[in-house]
């Protein structure tokens, strides 16, 4: 008789693989209350997070765009001012060489989270900036092109670009500080965590003194 209550008490002690299982199981019901708990939660970001990395790509878009419209304006400036100014060969190719440069790089939305790209980005654009900025300096020893129509038109336009493409910038970092924000905050940090798995975003380190748009005034 005492050995059948021992043998009946032996059968109520779990095997490894009955804890095992059963601790599997209470980290999945502990996973699924926790997400119940956060699709619960009034507010818990889920569209909120995904619309301000939508606005975060629409920014950097805006970026790409004014940067590709400076880029575009650069073949013409050059060709008006080698009309005057052929002998000037070395400021001419830096600014042919600095443009090409930043032709080959493409920084797409998917890589906003690195920081060694948008680095990339940003030295590539701003030798393009420092090469156009020695070229105007140039363009002041040369009075009949500086009266050009054809130069002061493209003077112009440069001008606009650049003042476009500080705004640009400015949104942008706007835009990549309230997204990285949203996925940080709690109760959004869960549900991004759980759901989303984003991943912050790079903002645009200006160089010193780029919040002002370069003078491209004659």
């Amino acid at each position: 008789m005492f050995l059948l209550v021992i043998k009946s008490q032996k059968t109520l002690i779990p095997t490894s693989e009955e804890s095992s299982m059963k601790r599997k199981i209470g980290m999945f019901v502990g996973k699924v209350v926790i997400l119940m708990m956060v699709l619960n939660i009034g507010g818990c970001g889920y569209n909120t997070m995904q619309g301000n990395e939508e606005a975060v790509i629409a920014a950097w878009g805006d970026v790409e765009s004014t940067y590709q419209r400076r880029s575009d304006l650069i073949p013409n400036l050059v060709e008006v001012v080698k009309g005057y100014a052929s002998h000037e060969k070395e400021t001419l190719t830096a600014v042919i060489e600095a443009r090409a440069k930043v032709g080959q790089m493409k920084v797409g939305s998917d890589m906003l989270k690195d920081p060694t790209a948008i680095a990339n980005f940003q030295a590539a654009q701003g030798e393009l900036s420092s090469s156009l900025s020695r070229l105007m300096v140039v363009v002041e020893k040369y009075p009949e092109l500086k009266a050009n129509q054809n130069f002061l038109d493209l003077q112009h336009q440069l001008e606009g670009t650049e003042n476009r493409i500080n705004v640009a910038r400015v949104r942008y970092n706007k835009a990549v500080q309230t997204f990285n924000t949203s996925i940080r905050s709690f109760p959004n940090s869960l549900t991004n965590n759980l759901l989303l798995h984003l991943e912050r975003r790079e903002p645009f380190k200006a160089d010193a003194g780029a919040s002002k748009a370069p003078t491209v005034e004659f």
